[in-house]
């Protein structure tokens, strides 16, 4: 991936961040209810998978090495906007992570999924041929 890739990825990750964040107030997602909120992981996890799928689909090399890449990407920024947010400024320290247990999901399912995924995408198009 060239520079202007990781400006644009990393762009990216801090705007979509900063939605979710918005679409959490007033408590960061804490209003509403443990079933709602799992599904809306459940929700946001099968259109994630589906942004991952057509993103690896079009890659033609590399597809594992860019799965990873994309990993570190999908949480690392998550991971350290969260804990800046929930951690320090709301005071919760590292107990952020059972609190937001929601956000916390997002950090594993990412190193899951893109490398399956890629995989996958890969014996596809093995067995097409």
């Amino acid at each position: 991936m060239n520079p202007r890739s990781h400006i644009r990825i990393s762009f990216i990750v801090t705007a979509v961040w900063v939605l979710f964040w918005f679409l959490g107030w007033p408590d960061y997602y804490q209003q509403y209810s443990t079933q709602f909120m799992v599904i809306f992981v459940i929700a946001l996890i099968s259109l994630f998978w589906i942004l991952i799928f057509r993103m690896l689909r079009s890659i033609k090399s590399k597809r594992m090495y860019k799965s990873i890449i994309l990993s570190i990407y999908f949480t690392v920024p998550f991971s350290i906007y969260d804990y800046v947010y929930c951690g320090i400024y709301l005071g919760n320290g590292l107990k952020f992570l059972t609190k937001y247990w929601y956000l916390t999901i997002f950090y594993i399912i990412p190193w899951i999924m893109l490398p399956f995924t890629a995989v996958w995408i890969e014996n596809r198009a093995k067995y097409k041929d």
